[in-house]
């Protein structure tokens, strides 16, 4: 009896004691790995950094203040506009009429501006119009007229790019008179459109993700009839968010303009539409509506201006480019529905059977 107790305890290990290694759980590293991966925004996050030290390492130019500055103000713009596509794809609708206010919205702007308003008052009398008239009408043509949001939106697009080619004649004008100095903290200055970009980003994450809007938001795209029986006024949140979205796009242009130093009536149109989508697609947002990730875009389009800028310093041609583009959306996106099903089955989070 007194060899088996010794034993016992002298092999706890044998019989599953505290201290065996059946005892111990993950390991904190393993632990750390399996909650960052149970983010929406971490396949997007990894792919970023791969394709970052693919190109720092086999491109020397790619590592510099101006290959930096290329990828900042490529991504600027295109996470502004598509803050306000996250939200209407949150909510399960979406605005291909963005890319047309922002061509629209500089003029506007120079509008206000010669008929005497501060410039900071045009900015900001511009946005606000853009946002509730633009955007309420898809809002309300949407919702109550039961048009499909992609028809509603696409026909007012060509609408507003209608009327912006009459008004300005399809010329290029100069920004208006003593605008200079307020344009270098709106698009003029090199990090200026980043800055501005970035900072949208993080109050945006926090209103779809701690606040009743957001959740509302959230609830519209999830479950439309649930959402109407709850009380939630379902036409209000998606019309709200349909100016939200012009009102981005006003900004967007608006920014372009100062940094460009020129207001043109070929910027904006349907082809930033399609790329801040696939920013915000690759970023880990819904298609159908229920689920999105304001940082996730602003990774989207990280990922979208270093394949920008990286190919561009190897000379790879638009054409080319064009191809390895889609097979990039294409990779990021087959990652991320992977790993979304993985978080889903609860095999990402360490769980043991």
């Amino acid at each position: 009896m007194s060899d088996v107790s010794d034993t016992a305890e002298r092999s706890p290990d044998i019989i599953g004691g505290a201290g065996g290694p059946a005892a111990r759980g993950p390991s904190p590293l393993n632990s750390a790995a399996a909650i960052f991966l149970k983010q929406r925004e971490a396949s997007v996050l990894l792919i970023a950094a791969i394709l970052f030290i693919y190109f720092a390492t086999t491109t020397p130019a790619f590592v510099s203040h101006g290959s930096f500055v290329n990828i900042a103000q490529y991504m600027a713009p295109y996470v502004i506009i598509g803050i306000g596509l996250v939200l209407l794809m949150v909510c399960g609708e979406i605005d291909l009429s963005v890319g047309f206010v922002w061509m629209l919205s500089p003029y506007v702007m120079h509008f206000f501006a010669d008929s005497g308003l501060p410039i900071l008052l045009a900015i900001v009398i511009t946005v606000l119009i853009l946002a509730v008239v633009i955007g309420g009408v898809n809002g309300i043509v949407t919702t109550y007229f039961g048009v499909p949001s992609l028809i509603t939106t696409l026909g007012s697009g060509y609408i507003i790019f209608g009327y912006a080619l009459t008004v300005s004649s399809a010329q290029q004008i100069n920004l208006p008179d003593g605008s200079l100095g307020v344009g270098r903290w709106f698009g003029g200055e090199a990090w200026s459109e980043i800055i501005w970009a970035t900072v949208l980003v993080l109050l945006f994450q926090v209103l779809l993700t701690r606040t009743r809007w957001g959740l509302y938001t959230i609830s519209v795209g999830g479950n439309l009839l649930g959402a109407r029986e709850a009380g939630i006024k379902v036409n209000k949140i998606k019309i709200g968010n349909f100016m939200l979205c012009s009102g981005f796009g006003a900004v967007a242009g608006i920014l372009e303009a100062f940094k460009n130093n020129i207001i043109d009536p070929s910027a904006g149109q349907l082809a930033v539409v399609l790329v801040a989508l696939a920013g915000v697609v690759i970023g880990g947002t819904a298609m159908l509506g229920g689920s999105g990730t304001v940082i996730g875009l602003w990774l989207g389009v990280l990922v979208l201006a270093i394949l920008n800028d990286g190919f561009n310093l190897r000379g790879i041609s638009s054409n080319k480019f064009q191809i390895i583009l889609g097979a990039a959306i294409l990779v990021a996106m087959i990652a991320n529905t992977y790993l979304t099903r993985l978080r889903s089955a609860g095999r990402l989070g360490g769980a043991r059977k």
